[in-house]
């Protein structure tokens, strides 16, 4: 069979990481993969054996005309590549992508929702709820037209109940995660990880991941390890540490290429996010024997967790955050009673090839 997948760029987020491995896994299985990225922006590593074929060297303009003369260059590419062999399936994943895709026109062309869009929805609308409205209308003109792959059973259900989208093809594919390339990887040295106890969180710093919420759980421990934080160095953030006193008790370690070894070093991950779609980090954690803690935020850690009740905290509750992280490190889960099978790379890529067929049955 033959897979594109169409990215923004590779700027460093978990849902390029998770194509870049989705991707790799179908050349694994004997098909051809490719990503189509619209600018040259990345920060992940790409494997060498996975095609990478970039439209624009640059950043590109987003705005009307701009994301139109994108569109008119992928639909240029795609066509001249499938001269040579059609594609059975061509996916996008975030909004930017899915919606210069659609504009494309792409043949078999399905969108990977990777975030609880009603989620995001309403945390606009706490600011300005036309700019909300607006969004939510967008939404489900673009998405309301194409198949699409939820990364959870939690974002399939808000694609049909918090958009209104019961009438579009949905099918559910978790993110992959190899746990033999998990633990190689988490294996390698890491100089920068600190000599003392820490607990970790990976994220990067926007309003939807809630480090303000961490920092009013984290000054309210009285415990001997240092807080890691995986996000670059930002002036609002630093700021947010230092109006709580915390700047001995916290590292900001920037972005890392390769987190893993800082997830297995770790006491203990904590995720506080408001929404996420499947967090990745969580599963990441879990694969590397380091007990997590999280909010119960839409959607994914209770599916991921749910071996874990007491490490699910309502969202936006510090105390209650704070609870649970001293709990876990005084009686750390054991992390071997989680079910990470549905996450293999085979039930993963089974699943592709099979709405890949699904996709080119409705040629």
């Amino acid at each position: 069979m033959r897979f594109a997948f169409v990215l923004t760029n590779l700027a460093g987020g978990g849902a390029e990481k998770a194509v870049l491995k989705i991707a790799r896994i179908l050349r694994g299985r004997g098909h051809d993969a490719t990503l189509l990225v619209l600018e040259d922006c990345r920060r992940h590593a790409v494997p060498e054996d996975l095609p990478v074929q970039v439209l624009n060297p640059g950043s590109f303009s987003k705005g009307f005309l701009g994301r139109r003369l994108m569109a008119w260059r992928l639909a240029r590419r795609v066509a001249e590549m499938a001269r040579e062999k059609p594609f059975d399936l061509i996916v996008s994943t975030l909004p930017l992508a899915d919606e210069i895709c659609h504009l494309a026109r792409l043949p078999r062309h399905w969108c990977r929702i990777a975030n609880t869009l009603s989620a995001e929805v309403e945390r606009l609308a706490a600011g300005n709820r036309q700019k909300a409205g607006r969004r939510a209308e967008r939404y489900r003109r673009l998405y309301g037209r194409h198949g699409l792959v939820a990364v959870s059973a939690g974002v399939a259900e808000d694609l049909r109940s918090g958009l209104g989208l019961q009438d579009t093809p949905i099918v559910t594919i978790p993110n992959p995660f190899d746990l033999a390339a998990i633990w190689a990887a988490a294996a390698a040295d890491c100089p920068g990880r600190p000599q003392q106890p820490y607990v970790i969180h990976v994220g990067r710093f926007a309003g939807q991941k809630r480090h303000d919420l961490l920092l009013d759980a984290w000054s309210r421990l009285d415990v001997p390890h240092r807080l890691v934080l995986l996000a670059d160095p930002d002036p609002r953030l630093e700021a947010m540490i230092r109006e709580r006193g915390l700047e001995q008790r916290v590292t900001v370690a920037g972005f890392q290429t390769n987190p893993y070894p800082w997830i297995a070093g770790a006491e203990l991950l904590v995720l506080c996010s408001d929404h996420e779609g499947l967090p990745n980090v969580l599963l990441e954690a879990l694969a590397c024997g380091t007990p997590a803690v999280s909010t119960d935020c839409p959607s994914g850690p209770r599916e991921i967790l749910a071996a874990f009740p007491d490490c699910l905290v309502p969202c936006g509750d510090a105390a209650a955050l704070a609870a649970a992280i001293a709990k876990a490190l005084v009686e750390p889960p054991d992390t071997a009673r989680a079910d990470l099978t549905p996450y293999g790379p085979d039930v993963i890529g089974a699943a592709w090839e099979k709405l890949a067929a699904r996709a080119g049955a409705k040629r």
